[in-house]
C-alpha cells in the first residue's frame, strides 16, 4: 500500500543520508540502473532507511553503522523492483500467497490486478474479503475497481455505483478497471457515472479497445480513458501510443503479444507511454517461466534495449498510474522495492528487496506470504436450489411447427464467435440436435443471484465428440458453463461442481475424468501452485480426448459468458449480442 510519509519520517531519511543516524540497509558497489535517465551509474551505493531510500551516490559509508546489514553487490547490476499494471490473480486458480511465492522471487515487487471475477458471484463482501487479502503482503499489491459490464443486465448493478466509488477512497484501489469499449460507445449512462466518479477521485481509467479504430477508437478514449492492453500489433499500438494512452503489452496465458508489438522499437519513438504485463499467468507458466521477469528478458531478447525493457515494468507503469512519486526507481524518498541482477542483460534475481527488506536470494524466499482467509460467504458460494437432471437441458418448441431455425455460437477462434442460424427437427415438443454434424448444447446456470435460472441453446465449433465440460469460473458472470455433447454427461458435470463448491469438470460416459475444485467463490483453489498445475494439465488433456481442439479448452470455456470479445455469448437470460448490447432471441424469425 502506498503510505504518506509522517513528519517524523522525513525527518529521519534526512538524518541517513546525512550519515546523522545509520541505515538499517546499504547497498555497496553497484551498477545502477537511473530509469529517469536511462544511464547505467558504475559504484554506487543506496542506503535505505526503514521501508524507503535516503541516499544514492557514490559513496554512502557514512549512512553504514553497527547495525546495518550491507549487501556488496559486487559490480553487478540493480534496478527497481519489478510492477505488473495489469493482472487476474483470481483468475488462474491460485490464492494470493500462493502467486506470491512465486512472484516475488523473481523481482516483481508490485502488482496491479483486476477483480471483476470475485465481484460477479460475491458483491461487495467478496470484493472487502479479497481486498483484506492482498493487503499487508510482502509486495506491494493493488486493485482497480470492477466496472460491472455483463451480457447479462442484472448482473451490472450486483454493487451500485455508489458502493464501487466508495471504494475508491482506498488508497490500495487505483481506478477503474478494463471496462469494453462497445458498452462506452454504445453510451451506457452507468459507465459513464462510473468514469466520472473515478476521474474526480483522482484515480485511473484502464482500458480494454480490442477492435477499436480511428473515430471508434476516439469515442472510446475521449472519457479519459488512460490505457490499454488490447493491441496485438505494432500498428494497433503506435496508433494508441500517438493518442497520450498507455499500452500494456501483455505476455502470459490469455495471448503473447510482445513479438508482434516489438517493431515499435525500430520506430525511433519516445516509449514512454510503452508498458509490459502478464494480463494474468497460469499456473504452469509461473512455476516454469517466472513472472515479471520474463516479459523483461523476452523484450531485451527481441532486441529492446535493456534500459527501455526494464523502464517498461518499472517507471512507465509507475508513472501511469501516479505513483512515480513513491515507485518505479531508485531515488530518494521512494520505496526501497530493488534488485540486483548479475547484469542488466540478464535479468535473473540474486537479491529481492522489497519495502527495504531482503524478501528472497538466489531465487529462495526469505520472507513467506501472510496466507489468505475467507469467511464461508465465500467458500460456499455455488447456491444452485437442486439437483440437475438430462431433461433440464431440453430445448422446448415454441409452437407446433416440424422444425425451428435458431441462433447457435459458433466458435471461431477458442475466444472469438459469431452468430450461426441452423435449422433443427422437431420431436415431441423439443429440439433436435444433430452432435455429428459438430452442434453441441451449452448452457448458463446463475448460481448466485437468481439460483438456478438457466438458458440452455446450441453451440458449433467446440469439437466434443461426447461428454461435457463444465466451470464455475467464467469471465464477467455468476453463471455455471457448461457445454455437452449429452445431457446426462451435462446434469453430472454441474451437479459435482454443486458438490465441489466451485470447480472445473470434465466427465463422459457417467464418469468424472477430470476435475479442479475451485471453492473460493468459484474461481480459486486451495491447493498448492504445484496441484494446481498438475490439475489444470489433467483437464486439459481430458478434454482435448473427448476432441476439443483448442490448447486451453476452459479458457474458452471462461470465455463464453463474457462481452469481452465477439460476438454471440450466452447468460443465464439468454444469449447475448456483444455488438449490439442486448439479448435476442435464440429463435429467428
Amino acid at each position: 500500500m502506498k503510505k504518506v510519509m509522517t513528519p517524523e519520517k522525513m525527518a529521519k531519511l534526512a538524518k541517513v543520508a546525512l550519515g546523522e543516524e545509520e541505515a538499517d540497509l546499504v547497498v555497496l558497489n553497484a551498477n545502477l540502473l537511473d530509469v529517469y535517465t536511462g544511464e547505467l551509474l558504475p559504484g554506487y551505493f543506496v542506503a535505505v532507511c526503514e521501508d524507503r531510500i535516503a541516499y544514492v551516490g557514490q559513496d554512502a559509508k557514512h549512512t553504514v553503522g553497527t547495525k546495518s546489514k550491507v549487501i556488496d553487490a559486487g559490480g553487478k547490476t540493480l534496478i527497481p523492483g519489478l510492477i505488473d499494471g495489469h493482472t487476474h490473480i483470481v483468475n488462474q486458480h491460485y490464492t494470493v500467497s500462493e502467486f506470491l511465492r512465486y512472484v516475488m522471487r523473481g523481482g516483481t515487487t508490485t502488482v496491479v490486478t483486476e477483480l471483476s471475477e470475485i465481484a460477479f458471484p460475491l458483491g461487495l463482501q467478496g470484493l472487502l474479503e479479497f481486498l483484506d487479502a492482498i493487503e499487508n503482503q510482502p509486495i506491494k499489491l493493488f486493485a482497480t475497481i470492477p466496472p460491472l459490464v455483463a451480457c447479462s443486465p442484472s448482473q451490472e448493478t450486483v454493487i451500485s455505483v455508489e458502493q464501487l466509488c466508495e471504494l475508491l477512497k482506498r488508497d490500495t484501489l487505483l481506478g477503474l478497471g478494463e471496462s469494453y469499449w462497445l458498452a462506452a460507445v454504445r453510451g451506457d449512462k452507468r459507465l459513464f457515472e462510473l468514469y466520472a466518479k473515478t476521474l474526480a477521485s483522482g484515480k485511473k481509467l484502464e482500458g480494454h479497445s480490442a477492435g477499436a479504430r480511428d473515430r471508434k477508437l476516439a469515442a472510446y478514449m475521449a472519457p479519459g480513458i488512460s490505457s490499454c492492453h488490447e493491441p496485438t500489433t505494432a500498428e494497433e499500438t503506435l496508433e494508441r501510443l500517438r493518442q497520450g494512452v498507455w499500452v500494456m503489452v501483455r505476455e502470459g496465458v490469455v495471448r503473447r503479444d510482445l513479438e508482434a508489438i516489438s517493431k515499435v522499437k525500430d520506430l525511433d519513438l519516445d516509449l514512454r507511454y510503452l508498458a509490459l504485463c502478464t494480463d494474468g499467468m497460469s499456473a504452469g507458466q509461473l512455476i516454469e517461466q517466472g513472472y515479471m521477469e520474463r516479459l523483461v528478458q523476452k523484450a531485451i531478447n527481441l532486441g529492446f534495449k535493456p534500459s527501455t525493457a526494464i523502464q517498461m515494468a518499472t517507471i512507465n507503469v509507475a508513472q501511469h498510474f501516479s505513483l512515480d512519486d513513491c515507485l518505479g526507481g531508485i531515488a530518494p524518498g521512494k520505496y526501497a522495492d530493488m534488485v540486483i541482477i548479475p547484469d542488466i542483460r540478464n535479468i535473473h534475481a540474486e537479491y529481492v528487496i522489497s519495502n527495504g527488506q531482503v524478501i528472497a536470494q538466489d531465487g529462495e524466499l526469505i520472507v513467506q506470504p501472510r496466507k489468505d482467509t475467507y469467511s464461508e460467504f465465500v467458500t460456499k458460494s455455488i447456491h444452485l436450489p437442486r439437483e440437475l437432471e438430462a431433461a433440464d437441458f431440453a430445448i422446448l418448441a415454441s409452437g407446433k411447427e416440424q422444425q425451428a431455425t435458431v441462433r447457435v455460437i459458433e466458435m471461431v477462434t477458442d475466444l472469438v464467435t459469431r452468430e450461426k442460424h441452423i435449422t433443427v427437427p422437431v420431436s415431441n415438443g423439443t429440439l433436435q440436435w444433430d452432435k455429428e454434424a459438430g452442434i453441441l448444447k451449452v448452457a448458463a446456470i446463475d448460481r448466485a443471484h437468481q439460483p438456478g435460472k438457466m438458458f440452455v441453446g446450441f453451440i458449433a465449433g467446440f469439437g466434443l465428440k461426447r461428454g461435457a465440460l463444465a466451470a464455475s469460473d467464467g469471465w464477467d458472470t455468476s453463471d455455471v458453463v457448461v457445454v455437452g455433447a449429452d445431457e446426462v454427461d451435462m446434469a453430472q458435470a454441474v451437479n459435482r461442481i454443486k458438490a465441489l463448491q466451485g470447480g472445473l469438470v470434465v466427465c463422459a460416459d457417467g464418469e468424472i475424468l477430470a476435475e479442479l475444485a475451485l471453492p473460493v467463490g468459484g474461481h480459486i483453489s486451495q491447493k498448492t501452485m504445484e496441484a494446481i498445475a498438475q490439475g489444470q494439465s489433467h483437464l486439459r488433456q481430458a478434454a482435448q480426448d473427448l476432441g476439443c481442439p483448442f490448447p486451453n479448452p476452459f479458457q474458452a470455456m471462461k470465455a463464453l459468458a463474457s462481452p469481452a470479445i465477439p460476438f454471440l455469448r450466452i447468460c443465464h437470460e439468454g444469449l447475448a449480442d456483444i455488438r449490439k448490447g442486448k439479448i435476442v432471441d435464440f429463435m429467428v424469425d
